[in-house]
């Protein structure tokens, strides 16, 4: 399982998938969601943009994901 570390919550999934290079761009994510081709911990999800918080799993293809939250550097 591939981490993905985001520095902000929420981020809605088909940028995730955009980003993270799963589709090509913004629309190919979100017609992949919408065709029912990827899953949010397990589940499959057809909402383009349910946001996605640290913690969650996303499935596409033979691929998974767990995103988790970077944490914050300290400036002094």
């Amino acid at each position: 399982m591939r981490e993905v570390l985001i520095t902000r919550e929420p981020v809605e999934l088909y940028k995730i998938l955009k980003f993270e290079g799963l589709a090509d761009n913004g629309g190919a994510a979100k017609a992949l969601i919408e065709q029912g081709l990827v899953s949010v911990n397990g589940e499959v999800e057809t909402r383009k943009r349910r946001q996605i918080v640290s913690g969650d799993v996303i499935g596409f293809a033979a691929q998974r994901l767990r995103v988790l939250r970077a944490a914050a550097e300290r400036q002094e």
